[in-house]
């Protein structure tokens, strides 16, 4: 049965996962978010409450 035969395989899935484990990681934690979030000063913010009425 050809199916139990790992000869090929097993090296395609050692190499994959070699890849998985030593070049994506770097990729990925290179990454750079374009718009980064901006610190706000929570006791600088101007909270208006809503004068709607709620009818």
């Amino acid at each position: 049965m050809p199916q139990l035969n790992p000869d090929p395989w097993f090296i395609i899935l050692i190499f994959t996962w070699t890849v998985f484990l030593t070049i994506l990681p770097n990729k990925i934690t290179f990454y750079k978010i374009p718009n980064e979030p901006l610190n706000s000063d929570p006791l600088g913010s101007n909270m208006d409450t809503w004068s709607w009425p709620w009818y």
